[in-house]
């Protein structure tokens, strides 16, 4: 895993300057994903929030080939640039020493909802590319409505908080078990508020061999409604309170590569830091939160309990 110091060492690949929101998730995974690669790299970037505010026209701030895709076609679009790729390659018309390093980026809009189809293509056919999800958990570059990433009872523009129901009342759809279930090489979670986790995921990803997935929370102030300043605290609480577990599938083994140091902590503080959820704090919703934090109890659970039967299958196998 490369130190702070070699990752501040490479060059920029995304430049200031741009109009991404301040305190944006996005524009600090991005930074640390491209500094993660030490390849020449391509990116394909779904329409959304990165796409729209890195490249106002006549302006870019991307320091490395880009393409912008339609909301659908970021993993179609950035899986035959490979297969372009390899195809000079074999004729002799590329000889390039180091291979490139294939990349898309696309919102929780463009790769839960309407790019899957393209994505799971991708992913099953087994282009040597890696896809990350900056999730903000609903369509924030059209207003914050709900997407099927939306926790349940977050209050989003299409699905508000009111008389008639609490917000959204559905689950939020879990992605990454949706791509591990490819069988693909290398599927992560991870955040930005843990760098060193982020960027050893990101050089794993790259090289695996195969596709990859990374799913990345990736915190939206405005449509998460707190102060600007808090990104990175409100990500840590995510973390913690195991509403966003970190943990990685390797060819097939899963392993949780984060645990609280205590006892994790209630949803209820990372509830408390967002204004998309302060009506479940209103007398006569007590039942709410006890509803989600007897989900991300369980949930925990089953992650760990998939661990252990990972690690005791890998002894199995070495005896």
């Amino acid at each position: 895993m490369a130190s702070l110091k070699e990752l501040s060492a490479r060059p920029e690949r995304l430049s200031g300057g741009h109009r991404l929101c301040a305190g944006c998730g996005a524009g600090i995974l991005v930074r640390q994903i491209l500094s993660a690669i030490d390849r020449p790299v391509v990116v394909s970037n779904a329409t959304g929030c990165l796409e729209v505010a890195t490249t106002i026209f006549p302006y870019t701030a991307w320091r490395v080939p880009w393409i912008h895709n339609a909301f659908e076609n970021a993993a179609a679009t950035i899986s035959g640039v490979e297969s372009a790729y390899y195809s000079l390659k074999k004729q002799g018309k590329i000889k390039d020493e180091q291979d490139m390093v294939f990349l898309a980026f696309g919102g929780d809009g463009g790769t839960y909802d309407i790019g899957i189809q393209a994505l799971s293509g991708a992913m099953e056919r087994g282009h040597r590319m890696v896809y990350v999800c900056y999730d903000n958990q609903a369509y924030m570059n059209t207003g914050i409505q709900r997407s099927s990433s939306t926790p349940k009872y977050a209050s989003t523009m299409t699905a508000p908080s009111g008389k008639v129901k609490p917000g959204k009342t559905q689950r939020r759809k879990d992605l990454t078990s949706i791509m591990s279930a490819h069988h693909i090489p290398y599927v992560a979670q991870a955040i930005p508020s843990h760098w060193k986790d982020l960027t050893n995921k990101v050089q794993k990803a790259i090289n695996c061999g195969g596709p990859a997935f990374i799913n990345c929370l990736s915190d939206c102030c405005r449509g998460w409604r707190h102060p600007l300043d808090q990104t990175i605290e409100v990500m840590r609480l995510a973390v913690d309170t195991c509403v966003w577990p970190l943990y990685q599938v390797e060819n097939g083994k899963l392993k949780v590569t984060y645990k609280p140091r205590k006892r994790k902590k209630p949803v209820a503080e990372w509830f408390k830091a967002q204004g998309r959820f302060s009506h479940l704090f209103k007398e006569g919703n007590e039942g709410l939160i006890e509803e989600i934090q007897a989900d991300v109890d369980r949930d925990w659970e089953r992650l760990l309990s998939l661990e252990k039967w990972g690690l005791s299958e890998q002894a199995e196998e070495g005896e």
